[in-house]
């Protein structure tokens, strides 16, 4: 009879034989079920696996316009700080901070008091050839819809006849060059409280019409988080033409902060089909008071950068540009205007 120590002794030797013959098994299960990888990344991935970012504004860097007022305003104050010398000099605080405001690519105005339609493809024309010199992408706003701003701060525009002919010209100017373009900040939204909404939602898509053929990355104005509704502004963006387009701009000349701006964009988003959006940054690093017209204790914003997290947010873009007036209002002046109290004020309060 074998002892119990022999008995045990065995069935050591047996399990460590077994041991490997079992190994070879699970690898073998393995190998047999396991899925073959792929040579193709799965839908919305790269090939690293990770996800696609729907954003053609990616890998983009932004023009600096070099004739801005922020530039003229910094050029102006250089001169200053050497005296009528002619020679460079130390530059004082306010030229370091204006030398920084102008260096910060920001939106170009096309209005027609100052680009006419005679001109105003020449203007986008040499502009488009100066940042394709420097590999960059212009943002130009339109600004010229017929009874612009009803009469209020900023009023003007073109007339019914002539505005075609003026969107006509930007958009045969741009062609098949990158630039994006944000279309009538504030028509669709303001349209609603002037009592014109069938006629500018005409005017507009006709715009977009004219912009249609062209590569220009377009985003229809589509008002801020504390105007009308989503569902009311997708309405007016259906109407207009939004589905031509990549989507819509908020908060252009306003000072609501990103966070409510992006709750707000998400909503217009999912009524628009997804469309994606641009949000002016520009001057809402305290968020808003409450008040439009150049309100006190405002504060830069991030600036111009494009935004890579895969949502529908393409970029934060300074597109009204900062130390320009909203209007006379506030101890501002005329609309547009450079009001250097203004930039040396958001500037202190974004710590510049």
């Amino acid at each position: 009879m074998t002892s119990k120590g022999s008995r045990i002794g065995v069935a050591i030797a047996i399990v460590a034989l077994t041991l490997p013959i079992v190994a070879l098994g699970v690898v073998f299960a393995g190998l047999v079920s396991a899925p073959i990888a792929s040579s193709e990344s799965a839908s919305g991935t790269d090939s690293d696996g990770e996800a696609a970012i729907d954003n053609p504004l990616q890998g983009d860097s932004f023009y600096v316009d070099p004739d801005s007022l922020a530039a003229r305003a910094a050029a102006a104050s250089a001169a200053a700080d050497a005296g009528g010398s002619g020679l460079p000099a130390t530059p004082s605080p306010s030229t370091e901070v204006l030398d920084k405001l102008a260096a910060a690519p920001t939106a170009i105005w096309l209005v027609p008091e100052r680009n006419p339609t005679a001109t105003v493809a020449a203007t986008v024309t040499q502009i488009l050839n100066s940042a394709e010199a420097e590999g960059s992408t212009p943002i130009f706003v339109v600004y010229g819809v017929p009874n612009r701003d009803c009469g209020n701060q900023s009023a003007g525009g073109l007339t019914a006849a002539e505005y075609p002919l003026w969107t006509a010209e930007i958009a045969g100017a741009v062609a098949d060059r990158s630039a994006i373009v944000i279309l009538e900040p504030d028509a669709l939204a303001l349209a609603t409280q002037c009592g014109n909404v069938d006629e500018r939602v005409a005017e507009i898509k006709g715009a977009v019409d004219a912009f249609a053929s062209t590569k220009a990355i377009v985003y229809l104005d589509g008002g801020h988080s504390t105007w009308l509704s989503a569902a009311q502004m997708a309405d007016l963006l259906t109407r207009a033409g939004i589905a031509e387009t990549r989507g819509f701009a908020t908060n252009v000349s306003n000072y609501n902060a990103t966070v409510k701006e992006r709750a707000y964009g998400e909503k217009l988003s999912a009524l628009t089909g997804d469309s994606h959006y641009v949000i002016d940054t520009g001057r809402n690093g305290n968020g808003s008071n409450g008040e439009w017209c150049n309100p006190p204790g405002r504060a830069l914003g991030v600036t111009s950068s494009v935004v890579t997290d895969a949502g529908h947010l393409d970029a934060q873009l300074w597109i009204k540009p900062p130390g320009e007036s909203d209007g006379a209002c506030n101890g501002g002046p005329a609309a547009g205007t450079w009001w250097p109290e203004s930039a040396s004020e958001l500037a202190a309060n974004a710590g510049w």
